[in-house]
């Protein structure tokens, strides 16, 4: 990992303009850590404010490889979570992206 990254993923478990400054940092390099995002998404627990910001992040890296990880959330009891996994699926904008969207709108249709 890179120094800013570090830093921002740092300041982003603080509040307030702290957490916004590392939410900018980790923005501008989300697509060379998506690796790392995912890492940090996963082990990450219980901390849901957290979570939504890499869910963010991880979607914002417009990368074919978050497309398993965007789709698993799909369904999250968490609506921000479920949120961000279905704009981070609209950002990222490939075919199997649109297809995992029009099963899961099918599926949550009939629900």
């Amino acid at each position: 990992m890179t120094k800013r990254f570090d830093e921002g993923m740092r300041l982003m478990r603080r509040k307030g303009e702290d957490r916004e400054a590392g939410f900018s940092l980790v923005q501008r390099h989300a697509e060379e850590h998506l690796d790392e995002l995912i890492e940090a998404f996963r082990a990450e627990g219980e901390g849901q404010n957290m979570r939504v910001l890499l869910l963010t992040l991880i979607g914002e890296a417009r990368s074919p490889e978050a497309l398993p990880i965007l789709v698993e959330h799909l369904d999250h009891e968490d609506e921000s979570i479920a949120g961000w996994a279905v704009q981070g699926l609209e950002m990222l904008d490939t075919k199997e992206a649109r297809i995992a969207l029009y099963r899961h709108r099918a599926n949550n249709a009939h629900n």
